[in-house]
């Protein structure tokens, strides 16, 4: 549960709360549980906060500081945190639907199991970021870095991730049917088993990636680059191959 005078200090106004944080950096402040929905904390400084179980649903977090918070099992839902900073954030099963973070710092952030389908990603920074089993279905990642992220088992259903760099990213087993990886930056990117059934790929860039039994079926391919990919027993069942760069490593079905 939150720390009622911690809770009262959040709550009486930025300036008595900077203040406070100033000559108490050694305190982490316990906000845990609180019920703090629709409040305006843009430009706050929360980081080493715990904010776990608190309901943050359609907050106003523009520009916050929140690194190495603790989010575990939040509700951000619909919050607005465009350009705050979350790097190394713990955002495990935390509720982010419909959030918007566009160019949000997210480097080393766990977001496990984390929903955030139909959320704003655009332009935000996951580089190294743990997303394993996370709901991105619908989600806008166009031009993100999700380079080196952990994407296993994900659910990027009929996201957009147009210019995305992928660049060394886990994505095997993810569902990424129907998405739109338009000029996406894949290089040595492991798509293996990943389902990318009527993805869009048009100019994307998989120089060197593991797409061993992928399925491809009806996949966009045109223009792609697949030179020294990996596509032994990959589906490319009525795939648009015309264009691509096909120097591949292995035949695929």
């Amino acid at each position: 549960m939150a720390n009622l005078e911690h809770l009262a200090l959040l709550q009486s106004g930025a300036v008595r709360w900077t203040k406070w944080r100033e000559n108490h950096p050694e305190i982490s402040p316990d906000l845990s549980a609180a019920d703090l929905k629709g409040i305006n904390l843009r430009g706050r400084n929360l980081n080493n906060t715990n904010l776990a179980n608190t309901n943050l649903s359609n907050a106003i977090l523009i520009t916050a500081n929140f690194e190495n918070v603790n989010f575990t099992l939040a509700d951000l839902s619909s919050a607005l945190l465009m350009q705050a900073n979350l790097i190394g954030a713990n955002l495990s099963i935390a509720n982010l639907r419909e959030a918007n973070l566009k160019e949000a710092a997210l480097r080393g952030a766990n977001l496990i199991g984390a929903d955030l389908q139909g959320a704003n990603l655009s332009n935000a920074d996951f580089e190294g970021a743990n997303l394993i089993g996370a709901n991105l279905r619908g989600a806008n990642l166009t031009g993100a870095n999700l380079s080196e992220a952990k994407l296993i088992r994900a659910n990027l259903s009929e996201a957009i991730l147009t210019i995305a760099h992928l660049n060394y990213a886990d994505l095997s087993h993810a569902n990424l049917g129907s998405a739109s990886l338009i000029g996406a930056m894949l290089y040595k990117a492991q798509l293996s088993q990943a389902n990318l059934n009527n993805a869009y790929l048009h100019k994307a860039y998989l120089f060197g990636a593991n797409l061993s039994q992928a399925k491809l079926i009806n996949a966009d391919l045109r223009w792609a680059n697949l030179r020294g990919a990996d596509l032994t027993g990959a589906n490319l069942t009525g795939a648009n191959l015309r264009g691509a760069v096909q120097n591949t490593i292995n035949e695929a079905i």
